[in-house]
């Protein structure tokens, strides 16, 4: 049975994640990845520790608008630093934290919901 829920053909669909990566629209990313609605890059972030306003750039000035931003932690959900959640904020962004797996869960089902949704994700192994 497929579970795959429909989209739009130009929208990123996350089809997997584990050992270390994302399969997304039919294509392999090793390491961390930054999911907007028609486009996936790699992302730099190695640790949400380590994540400031500026790796989010991305999100802010995506062509499409941003709503929600789904960050997807690693094996478990990390606290979002509350400066950076503000900062965040200021652009219309909501940013919502989450493991790895729910974080992927999550963008498929709001994305097939068409909501202005982006997720940043920390790989699992």
């Amino acid at each position: 049975m497929d579970i795959t829920p429909p989209v739009a053909a130009d929208r990123q669909l996350i089809q997997g994640y584990g050992d270390g990566g994302f399969r997304i629209s039919g294509v392999r990313y090793k390491g961390p990845a930054l999911v907007l609605p028609g486009q996936t890059m790699a992302w730099t972030v190695q640790s949400i520790g380590e994540m400031t306003i500026d790796d989010l750039a991305p999100v802010r000035d995506a062509a499409e608008p941003v709503g929600v931003l789904l960050i997807g932690c690693g094996e478990k959900m990390v606290l979002i630093p509350p400066q950076l959640r503000a900062e965040a904020r200021a652009w219309g962004v909501v940013i919502e934290a989450m493991g790895t797996g729910a974080a992927c869960r999550t963008y498929n089902v709001l994305l097939s919901e068409g909501r202005d949704v982006a997720t940043a994700l920390i790989p699992i192994d």
